[in-house]
């Protein structure tokens, strides 16, 4: 009796794992209900999808978003959805397979796109009236690492694979010496967020990082106590920051009322706040080719 008992529960959970999980399948990810994403070819029937993946404080800046999308709803009298997702690649899945209208793109991002579904520039950001950064790479104060040939053997701590201030910048180094990451370092890791490499450092969970510069001084400005645990070793620079791009085939009107949504949201009160929480002073023209020689990178 307990042995047909045995079989008839594995026959049970057999039956159960061979049941289609995919029409189950809850992607908690998605800050909408389904019904705000509906599928219409109608661009001015459903709601705008703006899609972003943040390395800056995950957990903290999506309000901050989230106020954004309602600003830009407001603006353009269309429903406006967030679309989030946790890597730089998904994003790029999003927008290459039509499933987002709007992205927030980092630098490394936008020059490693090279999706199926056209995008073009809409604007770019400027912060500490700058739309330039620096690649730094940070080490603990009391690190005898001083160099790159000190991290030899260390262990790293990378952002997202397509970052370039967090990853790509440091393969450019690391080729110039022939070599490679895994063969170069002992370990590496990714953070997928500036703050939590910023934050493995201060607090001795890796060797080194490289981060964004406008990151750190953000960070440092707002935490003093990081002065006396941080130190920079490198830098490279300068590098355009990142842009809010669009679909292609948007029709230009649209496209046109969006460019003006953002070129002028600094002008808004109400939105300053979460701009500045998200290091942006304002959305400013974008010049396509600042972003060339990265693209090259990419290739």
């Amino acid at each position: 009796m307990n042995k047909a008992l045995l079989i008839a529960l594995l026959v049970a959970l057999l039956c159960a794992g061979c049941t289609d999980s995919r029409g189950a399948y809850i992607n908690f990810e998605r800050l909408q209900p389904l019904t705000a994403l509906q599928h219409t070819n109608d661009d001015d029937q459903r709601p705008l999808r703006i899609a972003i993946a943040t390395v800056i404080s995950p957990k903290e800046t999506i309000e901050d978003y989230r106020n954004i999308a309602e600003y830009i709803s407001q603006q353009i009298g269309r429903p406006a959805v967030l679309v989030q997702r946790k890597t730089y690649e998904e994003l790029n899945m999003l927008m290459s397979n039509g499933e987002a209208d709007i992205a927030f793109m980092s630098t490394g991002a936008y020059c490693a796109y090279r999706g199926l579904t056209a995008i073009e520039l809409l604007a770019m950001v400027e912060y500490d009236k700058s739309t330039f950064y620096d690649m730094q790479i940070i080490v603990h104060k009391d690190s005898n690492i001083n160099s790159l040939e000190d991290l030899q053997g260390k262990v790293f701590a990378f952002t997202d694979p397509l970052s370039y201030s967090g990853h790509m910048a440091v393969l450019q180094l690391l080729m110039e010496k022939n070599t490679r990451p895994e063969k170069y370092f002992s370990r590496y890791i990714y953070t997928y967020s500036h703050d939590k490499s910023i934050w493995a450092i201060a607090n001795k969970a890796a060797d080194a990082a490289s981060i964004d510069s406008m990151i750190l001084n953000y960070e440092v400005s707002n935490n003093k106590d990081l002065l006396n645990q941080i130190r920079v070793i490198k830098t490279m620079g300068p590098n355009p920051t990142g842009p809010v791009v669009i679909r292609e085939k948007i029709n230009s009107e649209q496209k046109e009322q969006l460019r003006q949504v953002f070129l002028n949201m600094h002008e808004s009160a109400s939105i300053m706040p979460s701009l500045q929480g998200l290091l942006i002073d304002r959305f400013v023209v974008p010049d396509a080719s600042c972003y060339h020689p990265l693209q090259k990178v990419y290739d």
